[in-house]
């Protein structure tokens, strides 16, 4: 059973010199990408778009946000450029995200674009697996290695209430067509929030007995917006000792 707890660290700093270093995969990484704290960076994550076709209680408003004008969001030949960029001084991993990366149309081909680039080992997706069914299986022929899967609950009626859409189904068919193509593991990402959804944290690890599945609790944390509360939070100790009682 693979069960991994995750607190999400938000807003972090960094300042970075010139010169080379060493990282903890034993890679070149230049010490433009070394912080403050003398930690070395060889994974980056990029936003490729802040729209969503969800609106998740703990994420967004309901009435959504305020989006970029198109010209101020970067193009696929800007995201490819920045890539090969950062790979040059020492990334190894890519990891795609959004708002919800699948909105954009031209991800397959930033992909297939960054996917052969010399030095690269890994390029990841996070998305709330909506419509991924249907682009799993030309993700992975374009050099997507790794999918994390937003799912915070079992219960399609929960579903809906936490994202204030429908879709449910959607995301255990992409998960399960996931697994299909060759993807493996499929991590899930899961939100725990006191009082909705810690009732089923025993079945999502139920989920990875007989699936090559990773879950990931994530602490319920506070940033603006989100109507965070200390009622809801439920911190990853707690977590495992809930696990603990039945596996």
């Amino acid at each position: 059973v693979h069960v991994i707890m995750q607190a999400i660290n938000l807003h972090r700093s960094c300042l970075f010199r010139l010169g080379f270093v060493r990282s903890s995969s034993g890679h070149s990484v230049r010490e433009s990408l070394r912080d403050k704290h003398g930690r070395s960076h060889n994974y980056l994550r990029i936003s490729l778009t802040e729209r969503c076709n969800l609106r998740c209680q703990y994420c967004m408003p309901e009435e959504g946000v305020e989006l970029t004008p198109s010209d101020g969001i970067l193009t696929s030949n800007e995201i490819i450029r920045l890539v090969k960029l950062f790979v040059s001084e020492g990334v190894t991993k890519i990891r795609l995200t959004g708002g919800e990366p699948l909105l954009r149309a031209d991800l397959t081909d930033i992909v297939a674009n960054i996917s052969s680039l010399p030095g690269l080992q890994s390029i990841a997706l996070t998305t709330n697996g909506v419509t991924l069914r249907k682009k799993a299986l030309q993700l992975k022929k374009a050099g997507l290695n790794s999918i994390n899967v937003s799912l915070d609950t079992l219960i399609p009626e929960k579903f809906e209430f936490i994202s204030r859409r429908k879709g449910h189904s959607r995301v255990l068919e992409s998960i399960d067509e996931s697994l299909k193509v060759g993807f493996n593991p499929v991590k899930v990402n899961c939100v725990v929030m006191r009082g909705l959804n810690d009732d089923e944290l025993v079945n999502f690890v139920a989920m990875t007995e007989h699936k090559p599945i990773d879950v990931r609790f994530i602490e319920y944390m506070p940033f603006d917006g989100n109507r965070w509360s200390i009622g809801k939070f439920l911190p990853y100790q707690e977590m495992l000792s809930i696990i603990s009682r039945e596996w």
